[in-house]
């Protein structure tokens, strides 16, 4: 601390006149923020490894000198193990893209042109940064290789699939490995690999003008690495047609430096996907198996229903690999349970995958006329109270119907008098005002039990009907936003209907 308050005052003239301790970055890097008695201030960072360091501060110099929105280095101690940077600020993306991360990845205009504006400029980073950068300066190596692969996908299979218990043949999944591991590094380029691009290392200023930080980790590599570590960070809870979305405006940005095969991008970004969530099961299982750390264990269903998708995309073109990880996603441990009818002698059919646990001297449960029927149907309502609940069409008569007329309501303003809930003024009256987000997280903890438990009994119908004043504010943020946090945590079929205004939507189920 004194070496880099030593340094400021080299740079400036003057000792700092208040200097404050960053917390939170992940790695053993200390960071402040020196001010002088104007208020004006830089960021401090004392470092651990001098070849780190360095690499950021080459790094950092190379893009100052492309114009590239990073922030700039001022001034390197002697020893290398302190540095002083331009300060960009305490908001990050991540920060900004609470609310909708909150809302279930509900993510409203705003939002979304922040993401967009963010991925359209990582190419200018990769192929504008890469021009004329000395690899050799990166750290802890030059590029992404196989060694790197390959170090990763063991990683996975000594710290989670080792750890399942689940039998598999060692040298026919190395032979997977390594096909695996030449697909992902035979692209040759001399694009820079951030390695670690995610919102937590995107800096806004005050016109919410995207920077970069944090990118000393990177080096020469595939560019569809970057934007599977975005745009499939599980906390983002992108939906898929977000995802997509965003993916068009990557390539869109990327033609302005090179020519790009749409179709070739997007194989092999399918397959970095695959690659990436590996990775990441990977640290689950050695945070979670091994060091007993509640939020990796908790994190391994999430994951797990994300390798179960992609491979239903059929995204493994590796046939034994393939056929070893969907073994996995079937095990016991991992597999969605579905009641198993037994018929009694008394003619009664009971289940031994009851999802209660009765007292012994209850007997094995009876098997309902509605249990292992599925798929699950969720079917949510907004409405007007003044014209009547909506009626129950499936017979089974169960459902929520949730009363939103607490919440501050936007239909008593002018300005918002002609619009809906699915109107971005109002999703912004109604988000600012807080109360109808404190309000969704109550519902979405009912929606959680009965949705998992009715997908666990193989029921079909669940109804949700969210009434107001007049149908067209509040109760139609609150359905919209339901069903797509519904679909999107357990991708089965949704259907919307906003009765006053006589929208339907269908959210399919996905495979």
């Amino acid at each position: 601390m004194n070496r880099l308050q030593q340094l400021y005052k080299d740079y400036a003239g003057h000792a700092p006149a208040c200097c404050e301790e960053i917390v939170g970055s992940g790695s053993n890097r200390q960071y402040y923020r020196l001010s002088d008695a104007d208020g004006k201030s830089v960021i401090g960072v004392v470092g651990t490894s001098r070849d780190e360091n360095h690499a950021f501060v080459y790094l950092s110099r190379h893009f100052t000198l492309r114009k590239l929105p990073v922030p700039r280095v001022l001034a390197v101690s002697d020893d290398g193990l302190c540095y002083l940077q331009t300060d960009l600020g305490s908001r990050s993306l991540f920060d900004a893209l609470k609310a909708g991360r909150e809302a279930g990845g509900r993510y409203n205009v705003y939002e979304k042109n922040l993401l967009r504006r963010t991925i359209a400029l990582l190419p200018e980073v990769q192929i504008r940064g890469g021009r004329g950068l000395d690899f050799s300066q990166c750290y802890p190596q030059a590029e992404m290789d196989k060694t790197n692969v390959l170090f990763d996908l063991n990683y996975f299979k000594y710290c989670f699939l080792k750890a399942t218990g689940l039998d598999f043949h060692e040298l026919k999944l190395e032979a997977s490995f390594q096909l695996m591991a030449k697909d992902l590094t035979e692209e040759k380029n001399d694009a820079f690999l951030y390695r670690d691009f995610q919102a937590r290392n995107v800096m806004l200023d005050a016109a919410d003008k995207p920077y970069f930080i944090d990118f000393q980790g990177g080096r020469r590599g595939s560019v569809q690495y970057d934007v599977a570590s975005f745009l499939w960070q599980a906390s983002a809870q992108y939906s898929p047609e977000l995802r997509q979305e965003l993916i068009d405006v990557y390539i869109q940005s990327m033609k302005q430096f090179v020519e790009v095969d749409e179709a070739r991008f997007r194989r092999r970004l399918q397959l970095f996907v695959l690659f990436r969530l590996l990775q990441v099961l990977g640290a689950y299982g050695f945070r979670g198996y091994f060091e007993q750390k509640k939020y990796f264990l908790e994190s391994i269903p999430p994951a797990m229903q994300s390798l179960r998708d992609l491979l239903a995309e059929g995204v493994c073109p590796y046939p034994y690999l393939s056929q070893v990880l969907q073994d996995l996603v079937d095990m016991p441990r991992f597999a969605v349970a579905q009641p198993v009818p037994v018929v009694r002698s008394d003619g009664y059919k009971t289940t031994d995958n009851n999802p209660y646990k009765p007292h012994p001297t209850d007997g094995p449960a009876t098997f309902s006329k509605f249990d292992g029927k599925g798929p699950l149907r969720v079917r949510v309502f907004s409405f007007s109270f003044h014209k009547g609940i909506p009626a129950d069409e499936s017979g089974n008569g169960g459902g929520y119907v949730f009363d939103c007329r607490s919440t501050h309501n936007p239909g008593r303003y002018e300005p918002y008098k002609k619009l809906t809930g699915l109107d971005e003024p109002v999703i912004r009256f109604l988000e600012d005002d807080g109360e109808i987000l404190t309000f969704l997280e109550s519902v979405y903890r009912l929606a959680d039990a009965h949705v998992s438990r009715f997908i666990q009994r193989g029921f079909t119908d669940l109804m949700f009907s969210f009434g107001c004043t007049g149908g067209q504010h509040r109760s139609v943020y609150c359905a919209q936003h339901l069903a797509e946090y519904i679909h999107q945590k357990y991708g089965v079929e949704v259907e919307i209907f906003h009765r006053e205004q006589q929208i339907r939507q269908t959210l399919k189920a996905r495979p």
